[in-house]
């Protein structure tokens, strides 16, 4: 029986849903609705709970009417448990989509959606009213057959439902199967999606099989078309550079140069030489000249272009360009004549580059040295090593000051440094994962990385002053409203964030300020924590048209010149280069740049942001594996994320696991998320960001990619702990 406040509220819907109904005041509502005046506080009280609940909106002037209707289009990003969030332009943030407010939206889908009613307090919802655009034409999952006919379960937690697939569609899939299915129908909110198998893949089990169902999920193009294969042997031709190749190129063949990469590496796409003359370093940076090879609009370029990178996956590599250019003719190998652009620094003993010169080359390198020789030499001081290399030593010592230079010239202007390890992980044959440890930054990997850094923003700042159409790659200011919150929680531990105002009333933090507060908190117990805080809450860095700066490097500056034959910025920029050397970069060629470089920026930042994922989610899968062979084994590790589930722990080689909140014991724990901890009701004990715990692998989820954790027995509070710190 419906009490007589809610058939009020329901009267007053019904009248301001009304056609003919005009926005009124409370007043005017009053008289038209014939209220005595002893009642009118009941009418306020309707009215308010109306407006609470979102079926009513008052307007500036205070009349009542019914909430507008906002049509927003956006992408759909779902949640294992069967809401989404949808990004759309012109809200302020992420709108939540209700489970039943779906309507059949996959991952990914374009959609056009309504804005709900807003209740106060809440943050914003709305409903699926259309999916414009489908993600996903096909899945990849696992065929699991009945008796007339099959499923397939998508590898991709975010699909929510299995594909049904008709028995005369399942075209030698059987019960285990790897497969990828075509979606023919996405069905509706109570029926399966459609779909037939166009590939198997191979035994759920199989070597390979795995990672493989990866690169068919992310839309990662494997074998090169025909003709691309065909153009690549062309131009490749017997591997060595002509004599029309060199003509008119700087002959740099008499300098001293190595290329310094990892063990494997096969695509040598930089070299590095160094000469002292005086107070001055002569540096050279020689970068492969792809583009002599790989013409505009050849299909050579055109795949390139839609690859956009090299995916450096955990048992293969998918390359940018045919290996008869990556690891043939564009490769810098010792020994054999290449062509190179080079960017000829002069540097002095403060790291200010105080000359430059680009100029198209003719190079042969003389020694391919590994970061592990180059170390040995430095750090070592192997004996072994550096009378193998003795011509060679003196200037990887004088290499080694200049980086050093460089290094504290960065540093200086505020340039931040987050030293986070990545993995190696080491496979057998079958793909098993035998090890994962993280990569050493040593003295040589961080020679090279100073010289690349250098001759980037060199070229950038170049290209910047000419006002010439270029691809920079930006790295934008971290989100105030974050650092508000950073700043706020890290006062607690007595470190101060210093904003500043940047003109239009927006504070903002300069990269010096960071930099201050990682140094600050070095060697203390909260160093992880902060370091962690510090780079969530970073932005991303992406490739643009307009030189927005770069702010982790802490330089106006910056472009991505050094690596043509893994990335197609690099390979871009080139072309622009040599067009500027050779004096053709006309207004007509300005023009042709200036309308297809927003595409290739945007979409170079996408296939960037795809090769990620897939490297990531590889990852994940052979640590998975990797944890299956040591469940019971206790590991000590740091807490790398708190939330309302529980702790999620970081090992030393780069494995992270979940400590499920239901698993610690002893008390009741809540998330304080201000804090970025879990706290006990009854005893206090936290657990947060950045503390140190052993942990004991209890369970590996090879199909969800997960790793869970428990704390190991009696020891639940290491070092970095509260009660450690309170010690």
């Amino acid at each position: 029986m419906t009490d007589l406040f809610t058939e009020r509220k329901n009267l007053i819907c019904r009248l301001i849903e009304d056609p003919h109904y005009v926005p009124m005041k409370e007043k005017e509502l009053a008289v038209f609705m014939q209220v005595k005046p002893e009642d009118r506080g009941e009418l306020t009280r309707v009215l308010e709970s109306l407006l609470a609940e979102g079926r009513l909106m008052r307007t500036k002037r205070g009349r009542y009417q019914k909430p507008e209707e906002k049509e927003l289009t956006g992408i759909f990003a779902a949640h294992a448990k069967g809401f989404g969030f949808v990004r759309a332009e012109g809200a302020e943030g992420d709108i939540y989509i209700p489970a039943e407010c779906v309507h059949g939206a996959f991952d990914g889908d374009t959609v056009k959606i309504t804005l709900l009613p807003q209740r106060n307090g809440q943050r914003p919802e709305g409903e699926v009213t259309e999916i414009i655009a489908r993600a996903f034409t096909q899945v990849v999952g696992t065929y699991e057959q009945s008796q007339n006919f099959g499923f397939v379960i998508p590898d991709n937690q975010k699909l929510l439902k299995d594909i049904y697939i008709a028995k005369e569609n399942r075209h030698g899939a059987v019960d285990g199967h790897k497969v990828v299915a075509e979606i023919t129908d996405y069905g509706k909110q109570n029926r399966s999606p459609e779909g037939k198998i166009v590939e198997i893949l191979g035994h759920a089990n199989d070597p390979g099989v795995d990672i493989l169902s990866l690169v068919r999920a992310y839309g990662l193009p494997e074998a090169f078309p025909e003709r691309v294969r065909n153009q690549a042997q062309r131009v490749a031709g017997s591997g060595q550079v002509s004599e029309a190749d060199r003509a008119g190129r700087r002959d740099l063949r008499d300098l001293v140069m190595v290329t310094i990469d990892g063990e494997d590496a096969k695509d040598l796409d930089d070299a590095v030489s160094l000469t002292v003359e005086g107070d001055l370093y002569h540096l050279g940076v020689h970068i492969a000249d792809v583009t002599n090879y790989v013409q505009e609009n050849s299909a050579l370029d055109w795949e390139a272009k839609e690859r956009g990178t090299s995916v450096y996956l955990a048992d293969r590599v998918i390359p940018m360009l045919p290996h008869a250019l990556s690891n043939g003719i564009c490769s810098l190998n010792a020994g054999e004549d290449r062509l190179a652009l080079s960017c000829l620094m002069d540097i002095d003993q403060k790291g200010n580059v105080v000359n430059y010169e680009i100029a198209e080359s003719v190079i042969c390198v003389d020694r391919r040295m590994s970061y592990t020789d180059v170390k040995k030499i430095l750090e070592d001081r192997d004996a072994a090593v550096c009378e193998e290399y003795e011509t060679l030593v003196p200037m990887f010592e004088q290499m080694a000051v200049l980086s050093s230079l460089l290094r504290q010239k960065r540093k200086e202007r505020g340039a931040v440094d987050f030293d986070f390890p990545e993995c190696k992980i080491i496979l057998d044959r079958q793909g098993n994962p035998l090890e994962i440890k993280p990569y050493e930054r040593n003295t040589a990997t961080k020679l090279i990385e100073d010289f690349m850094l250098a001759a980037n923003e060199t070229v950038a700042q170049h290209f910047y002053w000419l006002e010439a159409p270029f691809v920079y790659r930006v790295h934008d200011n971290p989100d105030p409203e974050k650092m508000e919150k950073l700043a706020l929680f890290l006062h607690n531990f007595g470190y101060h964030i210093r904003m500043s105002s940047d003109g239009t009333g927006t504070r903002e933090i300069r990269p010096k300020e960071l930099q201050k507060l990682l140094e600050q908190a070095d060697s203390t117990p909260e160093e992880a924590l902060i370091a962690r805080l510090a780079l969530r809450s970073m932005k991303r860095a992406s490739y643009d048209m307009a030189c927005g700066g770069h702010f982790g490097l802490a330089t106006r500056y910056y472009c991505h010149f050094t690596s043509p034959i893994r990335r197609y910025p690099d390979l871009q920029i080139h072309r622009i280069i040599k067009e500027f050397l050779r004096g053709r970069l006309t207004e007509e060629r300005i023009a042709h740049y200036r309308e297809i470089l927003p595409g290739v920026a945007e979409h170079s930042s996408k296939t960037e942001r795809r090769a990620d994922e897939a490297e990531r989610e590889t990852d994940k899968l052979k640590k998975v594996q990797y944890m299956e062979n040591h469940i019971g084994e206790v590991f000590t590790g740091v807490v790398s994320g708190v939330t309302g589930w529980g702790l999620y722990v970081e090992l030393p080689n780069t494995v992270e696991g979940l400590v499920h909140i239901s698993s610690l014991e002893g008390d009741y724990f809540l998330y304080d998320e201000a804090n970025y901890e879990l706290k006990g009701q009854m005893t206090g004990r936290t657990y947060r960001l950045g503390q140190t715990l052993r942990v004991k692998a209890a369970f590996a989820d090879r199909f969800q990619r997960t790793i869970d954790f428990v704390l190991a027995g009696g020891e639940e509070y290491g070092e970095g702990s509260a009660e450690a710190d309170r010690e």
